[in-house]
């Protein structure tokens, strides 16, 4: 018997090793996208030498060059610097609302799917009365209440989006609820709680993941909308709905349009397919 490899198998095993790990195009593309919005966040000053707020006067309304990539506004601004720079507001705002869905809406979740009985009915009620609110809607009302304001603007987002985790994350928690391990846990003497986070919670909240990014690039358009309509800081604060907003007032000067919103349109876009990849490998 001969125990001599096979050069060729050993070669093929290897490519299907690495085929495996190998990321799509569009959610490498993306992840690149998605990276470079974040650095813009973290350290705008590295993108970019002009201010967001002084402008030169005699520097307005010029069209993208080599000088400014995306033009200048009718203030004189560079309009990539403002848009670097409006980007900590945009993400750290879509955050905090991804943040607070997850947190309010995994817990409303956990303990309705879990508990069972008269705690999953009334949170079930609860869940259905969100639901029936647009989304949008609800957000304009909690950010009319509480204030003008990006963070208002932020945790407006954050509660609407609550009644989605909650019903993700109960539907999930019933599911593992039912499983035979858990069963088995039960059976060994295990106390509900320790069952509940050691064994319902891993597993219930894998489909949380994609959730919450797929809910972070919603956010994303959610705040910019609401800034659009003036609901985030005013002037001369750079949020990417706010721009939008101001640019409108120069459509003769389309750049001023065009420029915040491709941002903000490409970021959500690379978000939901980062989103859509991450279901596929749960």
């Amino acid at each position: 018997m001969s125990f001599v490899s096979n050069p060729s198998l050993r070669g093929s095993g290897s490519a299907s090793r690495f085929a495996a790990f190998r990321l799509p195009v569009t959610v490498a593309l993306s992840l690149l996208i998605v990276t470079i919005v974040l650095a813009w966040s973290l350290a705008p000053s590295l993108f970019t030498s002009y201010s967001p707020v002084v402008g030169v006067p005699a520097d307005k309304l010029l069209g993208p060059s080599f000088a400014h990539w995306f033009g200048t506004d009718h203030l004189g601004r560079d309009v990539y610097a403002r848009v670097v720079y409006g980007t900590a507001s945009s993400v750290t705002s879509a955050l905090i609302a991804v943040v607070i869905g997850v947190l309010f809406g995994g817990l409303i979740g956990l303990i309705s799917g879990f508990l069972g009985g008269w705690v999953d009915v009334i949170f079930a009620r609860l869940v259905d009365v969100l639901l029936a609110i647009p989304k949008f809607l609800l957000a304009v009302i909690i950010v009319t209440a509480i204030g003008f304001e990006t963070i208002n603007a932020a945790i407006a987002t954050g509660v609407s989006a609550v009644a989605i985790f909650a019903r993700v994350t109960r539907a999930e928690v019933i599911k593992t609820r039912q499983a035979t391990f858990v069963e088995a846990a039960f059976l060994s003497g295990g106390s509900r709680w320790f069952i509940l986070w050691r064994h319902v919670l891993p597993n219930a909240s894998r489909s949380i993941l994609p959730l919450a990014v797929l809910q972070f690039g919603e956010s994303i358009l959610v705040i910019a909308s609401l800034a659009f309509l003036g609901y985030g800081d005013p002037p001369p604060a750079s949020d990417w709905g706010l721009l939008i907003s101001i640019g409108k007032d120069y459509l003769k000067w389309p750049w001023l349009v065009y420029a915040p919103a491709f941002v903000t349109i490409l970021t959500v876009l690379s978000v939901n397919r980062i989103s859509r990849w991450l279901r596929k490998t749960d």
